[in-house]
């Protein structure tokens, strides 16, 4: 196992060199230009020309990237072009907002899809089944943003359930320890603050989640059926053993792995959802301040979260590799 995972350490530095390369090229195609993005309206070809110069942005293209990819492989992944702190602060101070939108979106995807997707195995081919199937391919179907500003309208403006955007109401005030919304409200023994983070955290992670649900639902729901009509299956219940423990111990059990693969893939499109979900919902988080940077051509921003986005999807994947042989002790690892 040991062996296994420095491997997948070593062969991720390639991915993500690769990665860097073709990020590069296609940020810097992109049309505008961050030094008039920055004068706005005070932008003359004087001024634009100093600062090009002052960024480093009239050099060739390969020099460009040789001087990035230097600062990065020594952990210096610059500063933004826009307001001048360094991305790692930033992105430190952003990130936790991000975490917990993804986990309240993965727990609202797994929490209920699993349930589903069992419920629909066991109604196999009748009403409940064609539900669930239904309702998994409207979740599917629908594009986030869509489903935020309905969610928005219904619950949020029409029936004034849940606050509309933000991550905290503006008049509550905690000290920032963690920059975790939750987390700081509990260490300051603020329960209006951490109830009031909690109806903010609900629509977003439902808007985020649903397209996770879907897919979990649906895997779930094959892997239960696929597992079912194994033969140690037929043997559990020929021994007379009860119908919820022959689901709990041998269905389910085995029924984990393509649960737990879907994890691990989910992650990826979890984090690019983020930037549409935060968009929408005014969220402090990584996502939104990649939108922003994008409108404001702040190229090393774009290229620097894209590349620590895909370093945490690498890890998180095995993770999940890991997390197979726990699982089942039958997988081993050449």
């Amino acid at each position: 196992m040991t062996k296994y995972i420095v491997r997948r350490l070593l062969t991720a530095i390639p991915v993500l060199f690769g990665l860097s390369i073709v990020l590069f090229v296609f940020v810097h195609l992109l049309p505008g230009d961050p030094a008039t993005a920055l004068l706005g309206q005070h932008a003359t070809p004087e001024l634009t020309a100093r600062i090009r110069t002052q960024l480093g942005l009239d050099k060739p293209l390969y020099e460009q990237y040789l001087t990035y990819i230097s600062k990065l492989i020594h952990g210096d992944f610059g500063v933004s072009i826009l307001d001048n702190r360094p991305i790692l602060d930033e992105f430190a101070t952003r990130f936790p907002g991000t975490i917990e939108l993804t986990i309240g979106a993965l727990t609202f995807a797994f929490g209920l899809g699993i349930p589903l997707g069992r419920f629909a195995a066991r109604h196999i081919q009748g009403l409940g089944d064609g539900l669930v199937t239904i309702i998994s391919l409207v979740g599917v179907s629908i594009p986030i943003f869509v489903l935020g500003y309905t969610l928005q309208y219904f619950l949020a403006v029409d029936l004034r359930w849940l606050p509309a955007s933000s991550s905290l109401d503006a008049r509550l005030t905690i000290p920032p320890v963690t920059h975790f919304i939750l987390i700081d409200a509990a260490l300051a023994g603020r329960g209006d603050a951490f109830i009031d983070g909690l109806r903010h955290l609900i629509l977003p992670s439902i808007a985020l989640g649903t397209i996770p649900l879907a897919i979990v639902t649906r895997i779930t729901r094959a892997s239960v059926l696929d597992v079912s009509n194994e033969d140690y299956v037929r043997t559990a219940r020929a021994k007379g053993l009860t119908e919820r423990r022959v689901d709990n111990r041998h269905v389910m059990r085995n029924a984990w792995l393509p649960v737990v693969t879907v994890i691990g893939l989910q992650v990826g499109g979890l984090l690019a959802g983020a930037v549409i979900t935060e968009t929408v919902f005014t969220w402090d988080g990584v996502g939104r301040w990649v939108f922003l940077a994008i409108q404001g051509h702040d190229y090393i921003v774009v290229q620097s979260v894209i590349t620590i986005f895909a370093f945490i999807f690498l890890m998180v994947n095995l993770i999940v590799d890991i997390a197979y042989a726990l699982l089942n002790p039958r997988i081993r690892y050449a």
